[in-house]
């Protein structure tokens, strides 16, 4: 009797292994897809300027991600590194341009602020160290100071040593 009961046993074992293992493969190569805004998403060391040259804030990282929505949506976010700036834009993903009227600006409770002539560019920018990388520009208006515009220059961070600030 205990013969039968081992073997049951280890059959029993046996199919638990097997289906452990043949169970979990969802077969071919499955791809998990992307957000409409990938291209455009990354981290960005951005010299801020006023309209007479002068440095507001010199090399701050910011961020670029998509939105919840995977529209045509994307975040500029500085985590209060620059000019504290945490808002929503519209892109256009053909161009790589982008733009905000009077939206909120999420680091500063009750203002609101305004982007122009926003634009992403694949290969235009040098790093700190002088690899090409993409380059992003855009204006900013914030509503507590609306006759002052800030004009945001940058490029897009590398990850090497010799390019961080």
């Amino acid at each position: 009797m205990n013969i039968v009961k081992n073997n049951i046993i280890k059959l029993l074992l046996g199919f638990l292994v097997f289906a452990s293992f043949a169970s979990c493969d969802e077969g071919g190569n499955p791809t998990a897809g992307g957000t409409s805004t990938e291209a455009y998403a990354g981290d960005w060391y951005i010299q801020i300027t006023n309209t007479t040259g002068d440095i507001e804030v010199d090399y701050s990282l910011h961020s670029t991600y998509n939105t919840a929505a995977n529209d045509n949506t994307m975040w500029i976010d500085d985590a209060k590194h620059g000019w504290y700036l945490k808002s929503k834009v519209t892109m256009d993903l053909a161009k790589g341009t982008f733009t905000a009227t009077a939206v909120p600006n999420l680091l500063e409770d009750g203002t609101t602020v305004t982007i122009t002539d926003g634009k992403i560019e694949k290969g235009a920018g040098l790093s700190k160290a002088g690899h090409v990388v993409d380059k992003i520009s855009f204006k900013a208006t914030f509503s507590y100071d609306p006759t002052k515009v800030l004009i945001y220059t940058g490029h897009k961070r590398t990850g090497f040593l010799e390019d961080e600030y």
